[in-house]
């Protein structure tokens, strides 16, 4: 019986050969990626979110979190709400951010009302301040951090997300009168950058976690870890998430 062959031109064999490889490569990047992700899942919606550069997220030594959960610090930032909540909402903020203050004018209140103020939910803010693009966002910080020295940070927080548009020093220094702070003690503490350290620290802190944009929000508790919502979201979001962890 006469043997059959198959003829393959070099320029076909060349061609399938190509092939082949593209398709091997594929698939190693695929398992690669499946055997290789981070495991992190959490909610993180960029939508309605000034952009920081992305910063790839860690836990600090000594910390454990549940998976698909991250730890963050609260540091010893302003608060409201009781210490003892079961639930933790921190904020990583910036007071020149116009999402952050559609976050404060339409979201913060209905929190406040139905979580913070019920005693189910300790709220937290710490300062990302996106200098960038924001050159306004770490003095505004730091004027909140000359607030805060004299127990009024809330109040202060509040005059200049209700005065976004007016940030400068003279504004600052205006705002403590009205708020009738020692003034003296402010602007000594404001023109002195005195809390640019703790700024600084809020935003390596926030960086640290995962935080790329403003404002970022995690949801949970340092013994369990924390899941990141991302942007000005409604109500409706900030509401589910916060169900689930009082659950």
């Amino acid at each position: 019986m006469a043997e059959e062959h198959v003829t393959i031109k070099k320029s076909t064999y060349n061609k399938i050969l190509a092939g082949l490889v593209v398709v091997m490569v594929a698939f190693s990047f695929s398992l690669g990626f499946i055997l290789g992700g981070s495991g992190k899942t959490a909610v993180n919606i960029a939508a309605g979110s000034d952009l920081a550069p992305v910063q790839q997220p860690s836990v600090p030594a000594g910390n454990q979190a549940l998976p698909g959960r991250v730890q963050v610090s609260l540091d010893d930032d302003p608060q409201l709400g009781d210490r003892n909540a079961k639930l933790v909402m921190i904020e990583f903020s910036d007071f020149q951010c116009p999402f952050c203050e559609r976050f404060f004018s339409s979201t913060l209140p209905l929190v406040k009302k139905e979580y913070v103020d019920t005693g189910k939910v300790l709220f937290v803010y710490r300062d990302f301040p996106l200098d960038s693009i924001h050159p306004q966002a770490v003095p505004a910080a730091l004027a909140a951090g000359c607030a805060d020295e004299q127990g009024r940070f809330w109040e202060y927080h509040d005059k200049i997300f209700q005065n976004q548009a007016s940030l400068g020093d003279t504004s600052y220094k205006a705002w403590a009168a009205d708020l009738g702070l020692d003034t003296t003690k402010f602007n000594d503490c404001y023109d002195s950058k005195k809390y640019a350290g703790e700024v600084q620290k809020d935003f390596q802190d926030g960086s640290d976690a995962g935080v790329s944009g403003t404002p970022t929000f995690y949801i949970g508790s340092p013994q369990k870890g924390y899941i990141e919502i991302v942007g000005a979201q409604p109500f409706s979001v900030i509401k589910q998430a916060l169900d689930q962890g009082l659950a």
